[in-house]
C-alpha cells in the first residue's frame, strides 16, 4: 500500500487539476505514480521531464533500444512499476521481454544502464569507448539525463511504494502475457 496517497481530482487545486489535465490532454493517460507526484506540480512537470529527454534522444536512439535502457534501468533499480512499465512497451511492440535478442547498441544500452544503477562513480572504461564511438557528446548527455530521470522514477515508486496500475498486471514478469 502506497505510503502516499493520490490526489483527489473533485478536491484538489486549480493549478493540481489544471496539471492533471495538461497531463491527460499531453499524453492520454494518468498513472498512479503521476497522480502522487501530483500533490506538487512543480515535481510532476521535473519527471514529465522524461518525455522531453525521449523527444531529444530521437532518432538517434529509437524506441527499443530506450525501452531496453529504461528497463534495464529499472530492472537494476529493482522498480516493480517501471519494469511492468516497459515490460508492456515491449509486448504491446510485438517484442518478447523474457526473450529478447539484442542488437550491439540494445546490448551497451543494457550494459550501460545496468552500470549506471550498480555504481555511477565506476561505469567501466570500456563501455565508455563504446558509448563514445557510438553517439556524439549531445547525445550522451542527454541519454545520461534520461537516465538520472528514469531512475528517479524507479526511486519515487519504491520509496512511496507506489499502488501498482491495475493495467500492468498482465505485463508483470511471471504473468504469462508474453
Amino acid at each position: 500500500m502506497s505510503h502516499l496517497p493520490q490526489i483527489d481530482y473533485d478536491t484538489a487545486s486549480e493549478e493540481i487539476r489544471a496539471a492533471h489535465d495538461e497531463e491527460i490532454r499531453l499524453r492520454g493517460r494518468m498513472t498512479n505514480m503521476k497522480r502522487t507526484l501530483l500533490h506538487s506540480p512543480a515535481a510532476h512537470r521535473i519527471y514529465a521531464e522524461w518525455f522531453t529527454l525521449r523527444a531529444e534522444l530521437d532518432p538517434a536512439v529509437n524506441d527499443r533500444a530506450i525501452w531496453i535502457f529504461s528497463h534495464a534501468i529499472s530492472k537494476a533499480a529493482q522498480s516493480k512499476i517501471a519494469i511492468t512499465f516497459f515490460r508492456q512497451a515491449l509486448i504491446n511492440n510485438g517484442f518478447n521481454p523474457d526473450a529478447l535478442e539484442l542488437s550491439e547498441e540494445e546490448a551497451l544500452l543494457d550494459a550501460f544502464g545496468k552500470a549506471i544503477v550498480a555504481d555511477s562513480n565506476a561505469v567501466p572504461a570500456e563501455l565508455w569507448a563504446k558509448l563514445k564511438q557510438r553517439y556524439e557528446i549531445k547525445v550522451l548527455v542527454d541519454l545520461i539525463a534520461f537516465a538520472g530521470i528514469m531512475l528517479a522514477t524507479a526511486v519515487f515508486n519504491n520509496v512511496v511504494d507506489v499502488d501498482f496500475d491495475p493495467e500492468l498486471e498482465a505485463f508483470a514478469e511471471g504473468a504469462n502475457s508474453a
